[in-house]
């Protein structure tokens, strides 16, 4: 399909999208793969991937092999793995790139204009490519400068050819799981959102260090039973959106693509539109989690209805306008926790174990997530314009 003639706010319509990540070799039913689907469909052709290690890497980097591939114009993502510690800084340093090439190719436009055409150049320099038209009219343009290039005899005209690629807009995309955003790698990913640079973070969220087997993370929730948390976890998940909201200049989303895959959609197209940094917590049912993933989809909205997983987007571009920037997306709880968590081998396991326990971590657990959405409600409800 013509990407130019779709509205990709609608699901169905990203449905025509060609894949650019296709078998990857994941665990069956896994959780993950479906975000990393639909991020390659909306930005594939123009993103660049600073994966961090654990699953996605492996099943994202499964040489000889690769899940990511191109389309039939030889475009496709730029995607690389870096230790679990540093992903988010590997990130930033690819943004960072990208900035300076694109500074030192309108530098060169500028130097050479008469020669490229005066027109030509204004057209390059000053080109919309918020919409799939607007795009694909740059890349329309930066091959008519090509051919001009090759023309032209002077190293400035050298130098651009090398750096053609970069005038159409790049999406760089930070990937990693909870284990990295939420323990390892979580003091880069928070040097990372504090820099006003335009990068996107995907944290696939299993709440587990599911590469490890079922680790305990901080993102792992009061009451599951882990590695490192035989008798379950005695502590809260760490709220890392509410961290990243209080800086107040980041774009933050929480979405779970079984619970609302609308939602999840407009969260991945207004973090790659928002001029500066953007988290997305995906929620990412997994196969330590202890059940049948043919199931997940429905655990998702299970954990919504619940009120475990409040559905959310905050955009700072939204104060400009004189609006609340955070907006709720879901609904407050209707249905018990234990609904949700006892589908789950993860939490059932220890009411064979020590039933005390967990009838007291259940109780803990109802009350936080009371609390928490309370909180959440009562902030995108109270706003004061300034």
């Amino acid at each position: 399909m013509d990407r130019r003639g779709l509205k990709l706010n609608a699901v169905r319509n990203v449905q025509f999208l060609q894949p650019l990540f296709e078998f990857s070799g994941a665990c069956a039913g896994c959780g993950e793969t479906p975000y990393l689907q639909l991020l390659s469909q909306l930005f594939g052709d123009r993103a660049v991937i600073a994966n961090a290690t654990g699953c996605s890497s492996i099943y994202g980097g499964n040489l000889p092999t690769t899940p990511w591939t191109f389309n039939k114009e030889g475009r496709g993502p730029a995607w690389s793995n870096s230790l679990f510690e540093d992903n988010a800084e590997f990130g930033l340093g690819m943004r960072l790139a990208l900035d300076k090439q694109v500074e030192y190719a309108l530098e060169l436009l500028d130097r050479i204009s008469s020669e490229i055409g005066d027109d030509l150049v204004s057209k390059l320099k000053n080109a919309d490519q918020s919409t799939e038209m607007g795009l694909q009219e740059q890349r329309e343009r930066v091959k008519i400068l090509e051919n001009k290039l090759k023309k032209i005899d002077k190293v400035e005209a050298k130098d651009l050819l090398s750096l053609v690629d970069v005038l159409t807009k790049k999406s760089v995309w930070i990937v990693g799981g909870d284990g990295w955003a939420y323990d390892i790698g979580y003091g880069g990913l928070d040097h990372v959102i504090a820099q006003r640079r335009n990068v996107n973070i995907l944290v696939l969220d299993s709440e587990t260090y599911s590469n490890t087997g079922g680790q305990m993370s901080k993102a792992t929730p009061l009451g599951a039973i882990a590695k490192f948390a035989a008798g379950g976890k005695r502590t809260y998940k760490k709220d890392l959106a509410m961290m990243a909201i209080s800086y107040g200049d980041v774009y933050v989303a929480r979405v779970a693509i079984g619970a609302n895959d609308a939602q999840a959609i407009k969260a991945f197209q207004e973090a790659d539109a928002f001029n500066g940094p953007s988290l997305i917590i995906a929620y990412s049912h997994c196969i330590s989690h202890g059940y049948n993933l043919v199931n997940g989809l429905e655990q998702q909205k299970l954990a919504v209805q619940s009120g475990y997983w409040p559905l959310l987007r905050y955009n700072p571009d939204l104060a400009k306008e004189g609006k609340n920037p955070l907006q709720l997306n879901s609904k407050a709880p209707s249905i018990p926790l234990e609904e949700y968590t006892y589908n789950e081998n993860r939490y059932k396991m220890l009411t064979r174990t020590e039933p005390e326990v967990a009838k007291e971590l259940l109780k803990q657990a109802q009350n936080e997530v009371i609390k928490r959405w309370r909180m959440y409600e009562h902030l995108a409800s109270n706003f004061e314009k300034k």
